[in-house]
């Protein structure tokens, strides 16, 4: 079974927390390579995951940016690990290493596919609808703020990526943080960035493999497509060529069940419409 030669999900987690580790510690990259007396564009092929480092490396690195305890060990996981393919978590702290990857594919991206039979993407997710999935069973209003902030920050990557949001209508249906705030998200759906394209996948299309449940495929300048699928307190990233190569296929199909980009903004009005009349 052929296997991705590129860049791995783990691998990229882990470019992103030594890149973020050397940014807090204010040491350039540079003094890290002095310290670690290397050539300094070894410390930059790290950071962008060109070259994955073993993990004696990461130790003596995160040594020299004093990085301790539980980060720590945790970026030494990603190393030890950086380079399996498919990554599959659930928990917390998994999470955690995932949004990093997660982040790290929006970074590098050129262009972003995402399949969202239930919610607005979280790219396209206006302020009050975002809150209102984040905050969904937390009392912890600083936690919510904070997850909210961080979510609301990567949408600066609409700028400049090209993302194609496939929704399924019950995205539209479903009155997320009250009508409001649901009509405000529909709004933003019908003007979208120059970047962004919108189609809608009507119900009563029949069956297609949409069906089986949302994910996100990643296409970058330089390196292999990486997809990812999301669910509540766990995810994956899938790597393998022919199971990329198959959501890819699931995401042609899913395109031709949607509507055009136009007819998408019309049946969007259409919703808005009616929830208007209340």
């Amino acid at each position: 079974m052929p296997v991705n030669t590129g860049i791995s999900p783990r691998a990229r987690a882990l470019s992103a927390a030594l890149r973020t580790a050397r940014e807090r510690s204010s040491l350039t990259q540079r003094d890290v390579a002095s310290k670690l007396d290397v050539q300094y564009t070894t410390i930059s092929h790290w950071e962008t995951g060109r070259r994955a480092p073993n993990t004696e490396d990461v130790a003596s690195l995160l040594a020299v940016l004093g990085v301790r305890n539980e980060e720590r060990e945790r970026i030494l996981e990603l190393a030890r690990r950086a380079s399996e393919s498919d990554w599959l978590v659930a928990g917390v702290r998994g999470a955690t290493q995932q949004l990093a990857g997660v982040m790290e594919c929006e970074r590098t991206a050129n262009a972003i596919t995402d399949w969202s039979p239930w919610l607005v993407p979280g790219l396209l997710q206006t302020t009050d609808y975002a809150r209102a999935v984040i905050g969904a069973g937390i009392t912890d209003y600083g936690a919510v703020e904070g997850k909210l902030t961080l979510r609301l920050a990567r949408r600066d990557v609409l700028s400049r990526v090209r993302f194609t949001a496939l929704l399924g209508e019950p995205a539209l249906r479903q009155v997320i943080g009250g009508p409001q705030v649901m009509v405000e998200q529909l709004r933003s759906l019908t003007r979208p960035a120059a970047n962004v394209t919108v189609r809608i996948v009507p119900i009563g299309t029949g069956w297609h493999p949409g069906l089986a449940g949302p994910f996100i495929i990643y296409e970058f300048p330089d390196a292999d497509t990486i997809v990812h699928l999301e669910h509540h307190r766990s995810g994956a990233f899938v790597y393998n060529d022919e199971d990329v190569a198959e959501y890819g296929q699931a995401a042609r199909v899913v395109g031709e069940e949607a509507l055009s980009p136009a007819d998408s903004a019309e049946f969007i009005r259409s919703v808005l419409a009616k929830l208007e009349k209340g």
